[in-house]
């Protein structure tokens, strides 16, 4: 008669999850969940994709946006060429004008972005999105560079179109990808203002008021249109404390070849994005109550 079969000994909890060798068994050992720094980058990509989905459902934004750099360009651009008011060092208008245009694009487009974040908290998302796990800084990050992917997109359109009107512009792949890069870092801060306005203000209207408010000063406070040396002296000093400054400067630098200051330029734009989003996520759980 053969003998029952022996039963397997209970393991005890410590050796649970274990192989026979003692090390982890990837079968039977659940992976850690990340936590901390780890799950940033994944949070704030995940952000940044749900925000950039909503362009599925509506592209009509990105096409109305592209009427206004394109009057600008034709007949600001066009007619300051022909009468030769401003001096750009030997450039043409068009083309000293060009850079700006797309800068001041990428702008408009992130100095409403605070409109969205109210119409989410009055929607109940942002509500649901805060008792996530995610950290308010991935919030505000993904939506930041969603909104410079946006921006990116115009500048693409204002590229084009400058190009078609003859604008002698760079198409080496690495000025242009330093071109994107000044883009989403510029278009960062500018939503990041704006979603720190909206943690103020808390409403739409007041919103809407302040960003036309600051929008035209924030343009023409820059080189965006002339050069900083044409500025009265309280002007010129606005216009070093302007981060969109430093983005034209280094959009006509990659673009046209014209003297420049790189490392200035990306140093400011980092640092005004890192302290727009610090600033932003303060205020998020303000905007929610």
């Amino acid at each position: 008669m053969s003998e029952a079969p022996v039963a397997p000994r209970p393991g005890s909890a410590d050796t649970a999850g274990l192989a026979p060798d003692g090390r982890p068994d990837p079968l039977l050992t659940p992976p850690r969940a990340r936590t901390g720094w780890r799950m940033l980058p994944a949070r704030v990509v995940a952000m940044c994709v749900v925000e950039l989905q909503k362009l599925r459902h509506d592209r009509t934004e990105l096409y109305t946006r592209a009427v206004q750099p394109a009057l600008w360009l034709l007949i600001f651009g066009e007619t300051f060429t022909r009468i030769k008011a401003i001096p750009t060092g030997g450039t043409p208008y068009i083309d000293y004008l060009a850079p700006g245009i797309i800068a001041q694009s990428a702008m408009f487009i992130a100095i409403f972005y605070g409109i969205q974040i109210i119409w989410e908290r009055d929607a109940g998302i942002l509500t649901k999105l805060l008792v996530t796990p995610t950290p308010r800084a991935a919030l505000i990050t993904g939506k930041a560079f969603a909104s410079g992917v946006k921006a990116l997109i115009q500048a693409v359109v204002v590229i084009a179109i400058a190009a078609l009107l003859g604008v002698a512009l760079t198409w080496n792949p690495l000025r242009l990808l330093g071109v994107a890069v000044a883009v989403i870092l510029g278009s960062a801060f500018f939503s990041c203002l704006s979603m720190t306005i909206a943690g103020i203000v808390l409403t739409r209207d007041r919103l809407m008021g302040i960003g036309q408010a600051i929008t035209m000063p924030l343009f023409f406070g820059s080189n965006a249109l002339y050069p900083v040396a044409l500025m009265p002296g309280w002007l010129q000093a606005v216009s070093k404390a302007n981060p969109l400054s430093y983005q034209v400067d280094a959009l006509r630098g990659l673009l046209l070849g014209t003297p420049h200051h790189l490392a200035l330029d990306y140093g400011v734009l980092a640092l005004a994005a890192a302290a727009g989003i610090a600033a932003a996520s303060s205020l998020l759980g303000r905007l929610a109550r």
